[in-house]
């Protein structure tokens, strides 16, 4: 069975850091491009960030380049979330979502991901 499960969220003061964790299990990992989702109560769910399969590509939304950093670790099978400046919109529910082999044009499309977590929640405060 393919499971990921998100670890790491919690409250942070606006300004502060976080790093969010995915486990995964159940299917060859290294070789599907992962993302970071997010969805705060009554939005839709938004992409944050895409990696490649081998981590040498990423890719991020407007509104987390330069703070948020996407990585993976193969070997451990997890991926990474490192979040800094963090500020109070950046509050939601955070997913972690495997996708297909090659990342899509359009990575930030949550139906180009095919099995997700059941979310961390990150509450930043002002």
């Amino acid at each position: 069975q393919v499971q990921l499960e998100e670890s790491g969220g919690g409250s942070v003061e606006a300004g502060g850091s976080a790093r969010l964790s995915c486990a995964a299990s159940g299917y060859t990992f290294s070789i599907y491009c992962m993302g970071w989702f997010r969805q705060a109560p009554g939005k839709e769910r938004e992409g944050v960030a895409a990696i490649t399969r081998d981590g040498k590509g990423t890719f991020y939304a407007d509104s987390v380049k330069c703070r948020f950093t996407i990585a993976r670790d193969n070997s451990n099978r997890r991926l990474y979330l490192q979040m800094n400046s963090l500020k109070p919109e950046d509050t939601a529910m955070y997913y972690c979502a495997s996708g297909r082999p090659l990342c899509a044009t359009a990575w930030s499309a949550p139906e180009g991901f095919d099995t997700w977590g059941q979310g961390t929640q990150v509450t930043v405060s002002s």
